[in-house]
């Protein structure tokens, strides 16, 4: 850390002051010790950040970790990211440190503690957002962020790195159509999370633009897990009048939908043509062969995980926000619909 200037000292002693406390107390906060009382540390940081004190940094820490946060680590597609900062991390000369913490939505409130003490150099989070009080937290101690975001849509002043997630719906649903099917249904993810509903916004444009009716039990909202996808998709197939293809809004749900087809006596794509999402590696493996929307999950983490590193090294002159293109990959699980 940069030796602190006589203002960074005057700030400090002030802090200290208003808070209370000793000014070596608000050492221990800034540099994350557990030995403060989550009271006082909460007041001496709303006071930091009422003041605008920023840590500055001579030099990247000697740790040189960046850190990966999920709110759970799903195998089916977290290895793509973990691949992805690890390849970026190794090629700079650093280690990756994998933290498991909180909901989708956020890190839980023991990590922020855990990352001041840690001071990696730079931290890529898995997240839908990141709470204001940790943004602070994390940009007064210079430790610069980035939300890998293929689920949400953070903050405008939140640097994240994103894919395209209507345009997937809208390819995905183009792809039914044009093989025939008008009969189609979807099953995106939770409805809390805004990927969730761009998807379904572009599935809902495809079957517009078609002159094609949606029928409003045909929109289902999972949990992006195999459980969902066999749970609505049961529930689809057992209908009177069920959908002749299924747009699943992840790779995971597909496979819950396919499980549900074999337990029900039907085929894919004979009975049902069925469109995954992600590109999973195991979306080729299974049989017949998924039809999915890649998401570049691996390169979003590459590129996270560089704009991290560029961060840690000069502040950058404006919010970097990135949206990286999805596209189709067409295999055996869809087919012409038969006349």
């Amino acid at each position: 850390m940069a030796r602190s200037t006589s203002a960074e000292r005057v700030t400090l002693a002030r802090v200290a002051e208003e808070a209370g406390v000793s000014l070596s107390t608000i050492s221990k906060v800034l540099n994350g010790r557990p030995d403060v009382s989550q009271a006082t540390r909460a007041k001496v940081e709303a006071l930091l950040a009422e003041h605008g004190y920023l840590r500055r940094r001579a030099a990247p820490p000697t740790t040189g970790l960046i850190e990966l946060v999920f709110h759970e680590l799903e195998a089916a597609w977290s290895m793509e990211i973990i691949r992805g900062v690890e390849d970026v991390a190794r090629a700079s000369g650093m280690s990756v440190v994998l933290t498991e913490s909180g909901s989708r939505h956020a890190p839980g409130a023991d990590w922020i503690e855990g990352v001041l003490r840690r001071r990696p150099l730079g931290v890529v989070l898995v997240f839908s957002d990141l709470p204001t009080e940790y943004r602070e937290i994390l940009r007064s101690r210079a430790i610069p962020f980035v939300i890998i975001d293929p689920a949400g849509d953070p903050s405008p002043e939140v640097p994240s790195v994103g894919s395209a997630n209507w345009s997937g719906g809208l390819m995905a649903t183009r792809h039914l159509i044009e093989l025939g099917h008008s009969r189609i249904a979807a099953i995106t993810g939770p409805d809390d999370m805004m990927c969730s509903h761009a998807r379904i916004d572009g599935f809902r444009s495809a079957m517009s633009s078609a002159g094609l009716a949606i029928e409003p039990d045909w929109i289902r909202f999972g949990d992006f897990h195999t459980s969902g996808g066999y749970e609505h998709g049961r529930a689809l197939l057992t209908g009177e009048n069920r959908p002749t293809a299924i747009f699943a809004g992840s790779d995971l749900q597909a496979l819950g939908v396919l499980e549900a087809v074999r337990e029900l006596g039907l085929r894919v794509p004979d009975d049902l043509s069925l469109v995954g999402y992600d590109d999973v590696p195991l979306a080729k493996w299974v049989s017949p062969r998924l039809t999915t929307i890649r998401q570049p999950l691996r390169r979003m983490a590459e590129e996270a995980t560089r704009l991290v590193i560029r961060m840690s090294e000069a502040p950058l002159e404006s919010v970097p926000r990135m949206d990286l293109a999805t596209n189709l990959v067409v295999r055996e699980s869809t087919a012409r619909l038969a006349s």
